[in-house]
């Protein structure tokens, strides 16, 4: 966690170049990874990657390259806003999450860190991916807020997606694709207490607070991630 805070902030201090981006995998987005060639794309020109999810931290033991820990996106923004000191505040732009909610959430940001700047909010409408003119307006909003971090809140696969699309017209240094943190860090949405979180069954309680929505989706996962973990032992066997 630690190392990728530091990773993050030295971006915010890149000059000129396109944004560059970090993505946050969990067990969802390795599904999504086997059919979307976009994504994959994306996640190929990431700048960093780091896993959301035990079961990723735990695949990457099981077949040979261990990383060291789970690096959520709903901690690691707070880890870099946290770690943001110095003579000039870090600059940081919301986009994503529902109406109002990202404002809620750059009142506590201003509250809570010091060192931190909220330049900019925006909620795009529905469909906003499809339509010229709003992504236009986003652009510019970004461009004239002159983040040096943009928070992108839109859910997966469409907020890696985009970034990846509008890199080189993106206005900040760096852009964290983190789901909902600008939910969580607004109060929306409740995370698990710290000792659910300790014992790797976040996903459980995130489940229980939105069951019609995710339900069938960890489903599906539980189903299917074991098979490619499987896979890709198999293909690395000597």
């Amino acid at each position: 966690m630690e190392d990728a805070a530091e990773r993050i902030l030295s971006l915010t201090k890149r000059t000129g170049g396109p944004c560059e981006f970090v993505v946050t995998p969990n067990v969802d987005h390795v599904l999504i990874l086997q059919n979307n060639e976009g994504l994959r794309r994306a996640y190929a020109d990431a700048a960093l990657v780091v896993a959301d999810g035990w079961p990723v931290v735990l695949a990457s033991q099981l077949l040979g390259q261990p990383l060291p820990e789970r690096v959520p996106g709903s901690d690691v923004v707070p880890a870099v806003l946290g770690a943001a000191r110095g003579p000039k505040p870090l600059r940081v732009f919301l986009l994503g999450a529902g109406p109002g909610v990202a404002e809620r959430a750059a009142r506590r940001i201003h509250d809570r860190w010091h060192g931190v700047r909220v330049t900019g909010v925006y909620s795009p409408p529905f469909g906003f991916e499809k339509d010229d003119a709003e992504n236009e307006k986003i652009l510019r909003l970004i461009a004239e807020a002159k983040p040096d971090l943009l928070l992108v809140g839109l859910g997966a696969p469409k907020q890696e997606l985009w970034v990846h699309k509008n890199r080189n017209r993106i206005a900040a240094s760096v852009a964290l694709c983190i789901g909902a943190t600008i939910d969580f860090i607004a109060g929306e949405k409740p995370r698990a207490p710290q000792w659910v979180q300790n014992i790797g069954f976040e996903w459980f309680h995130r489940m229980m607070s939105e069951p019609g929505r995710l339900l069938p989706r960890y489903a599906k996962n539980a189903l299917v991630f074991p098979g490619i973990v499987v896979r890709e032992w198999r293909g690395r066997a000597p």
